[in-house]
Parts: structure tokens; C-alpha cells; sequence
């Protein structure tokens, strides 16, 4: 089952209706970018996920739980991690108290459900016994066995220092005190740290330097090798481009076109029309 899917949400801000019947999905272990104009809705689409603006219609789902309509914690704790737009870190705080702020520790996933049309297939040459019986997955296909999803490592503390070596050596300054892009980097350690299952990034490149914003595609990059699923929005095609298994574009709440980076590449149309990418 994927991740997070949402299927034909509507959102309003009061009687304004933002959000038109929006439907996406995410895959265990998969990166995907929503990208769009401003104004597109794409920071709506993400408000509704995490419960800041719950939509009046459609379903939220997040690796197989309905969570629409759940408050804002209840979503987070269920393992939604948010690195927000413009970084929203606590500048009094230092480094180190910005990062262990929401730290929680990894909670499993739940064992998936063996098919019960399944029948079990014995091994002619094995003698029936105890230690048959013990071992995983005995008895079942071996698909089933291979298809059980592998739990990436937890994040801890040292992890994320040892991913940015910069907060680490600043880890007792303020976080205030940081550049633009150590601050970023502060927001997605934070994040990451709360050990949730799916990672939200809202335009991570924002107002961030040319250099800086390949770091953190590169960043984003090494996320996506710890079978992390991930949700990118931004403005910044080449930077989605790079790093997205799969592309949504997004124009006046609605999802407009979907499909590969490759695919999205060879359509001048969609890039110059709802992108504005000549």
C-alpha cells in the first residue's frame, strides 16, 4: 500500500474554495515533488496532509490509516514529519535544543498481513518439525517473505550530526545565529529526528543560494538511499527534477499532469505553461 495517499480532497480557507478534488499518492521508500506556481495550492495540499487546514471532502491516508480530520499532533505523532516553509526554527534556542525539541524514538511499522489466499508450500526434502516451524517466513511463498518491508535505522541525535557536520560544530549556538542554509539544514535534522515515516519538505530551496540549494538536493538524495519516503514541494524545477522518482504539477488547486522526471522533461507545454520553464 503507499505511504501516504490523498484521493479527491477539497479544501477551503473559509468560503474560499482552494483545493479541487486533489489526488496523489507516495510510496514506501519514494520521493515525489508536487510543483506548481505560486499560488498553485501546493502549500494548501500540504496543510491538508498534516492537519493545519482539514479538507471538507476526500480522504487522507497515511500507510493505510484514514488521518483526515485528525488534529495537527495526533498526525505528527502518527509519523508525518514536517520541515516547514521558511524553516521555522526557535532562534533563542541553540542548535542541540532545536534538534532534540521533538526527538521521539522510532516506533515499528506495522508486520504486514500475509495474504490468506495463500497457501503454504513445504519443502518435499525437509522433515516436519520444531525448527521448521521457527524459522521466518517457513512455509509461506517466498514472495511474501521477500515483499515484507525493511525497516530504515532510526535517527538519533549523532546520525543527524554526523549528516551535518556543520550543526554539529555550531550545535551551541543559537539557532538564530546560523546562515540560511544551516538553518535549513537545522529544520530537516529536526524533522528527521521525530522518526517519522514520511518526510515533508515545503520549497526546502527557498531564498537559498545556488550552491546551497544542490546541497540540499544532495541532502534529499542520501535521504532517499534510507528508504525514507518523502514528499518535496517547491518551485525550483531542476532541483524536484533531480531528486523525484515521480512529479505532480499543480495549477489553481487542481493536479494537472503526473508522471516521470524523464516524461515531465519531454513536455515543453506543461513546463512552459504551468511551470513557466522555457
Amino acid at each position: 500500500m503507499p505511504m501516504l495517499e490523498v484521493d479527491g480532497v477539497h479544501t477551503y480557507y473559509g468560503e474560499s474554495h482552494v483545493l479541487h478534488g486533489v489526488s496523489l499518492r507516495v510510496d514506501a521508500g519514494e520521493a515525489v515533488a508536487l510543483l506548481g506556481r505560486n499560488g498553485a495550492g501546493k502549500t494548501t495540499a500540504i496543510r491538508t496532509i498534516v492537519g493545519f487546514t482539514p479538507p471538507r471532502a476526500g480522504r487522507v491516508v497515511l500507510d493505510g490509516q484514514p488521518i483526515h480530520g485528525w488534529p495537527a499532533h495526533r498526525i505528527a505523532r502518527a509519523g508525518v514529519a514536517l520541515v516547514p516553509q521558511g524553516r521555522r526554527i526557535f532562534a533563542p534556542l541553540s542548535v542541540r535544543e532545536n534538534l532534540l525539541l521533538g526527538a521521539r524514538a522510532a516506533s515499528p511499522r506495522a508486520k504486514p498481513v500475509a495474504d490468506p489466499r495463500a497457501k503454504p508450500v513445504a519443502d518435499p526434502r525437509a522433515k516436519p518439525g520444531a525448527d521448521q516451524m521457527a524459522k521466518p517466513g517457513a512455509g509461506q511463498p517466498a514472495d511474501l517473505v521477500a515483499d515484507q518491508p525493511v525497516e530504515p535505522a532510526p535517527w538519533t541525535l549523532e546520525r543527524v550530526l554526523a549528516l551535518f557536520p556543520r550543526l554539529r560544530e555550531r550545535s551551541q549556538q543559537s539557532g538564530g545565529t546560523l546562515s540560511g542554509g544551516e538553518q535549513q539544514m537545522l529544520a530537516i535534522g529536526r524533522a528527521l529526528l521525530t522518526n517519522g515515516r514520511l518526510l515533508v519538505l515545503d520549497e526546502p530551496s527557498e531564498g537559498l543560494a545556488p550552491l546551497v540549494v544542490r546541497e540540499v538536493g544532495e541532502i534529499v538524495t542520501r535521504l532517499k538511499g534510507e528508504r525514507l519516503s518523502i514528499l518535496l514541494v517547491e518551485q525550483n524545477y531542476h532541483l524536484a527534477l533531480r531528486v523525484a522518482d515521480r512529479v505532480y504539477v499543480m495549477n489553481k488547486g487542481q493536479i494537472v499532469w503526473s508522471g516521470t522526471p524523464a516524461e515531465l522533461e519531454g513536455r515543453e507545454d506543461v513546463k512552459r505553461r504551468y511551470l513557466g520553464v522555457a
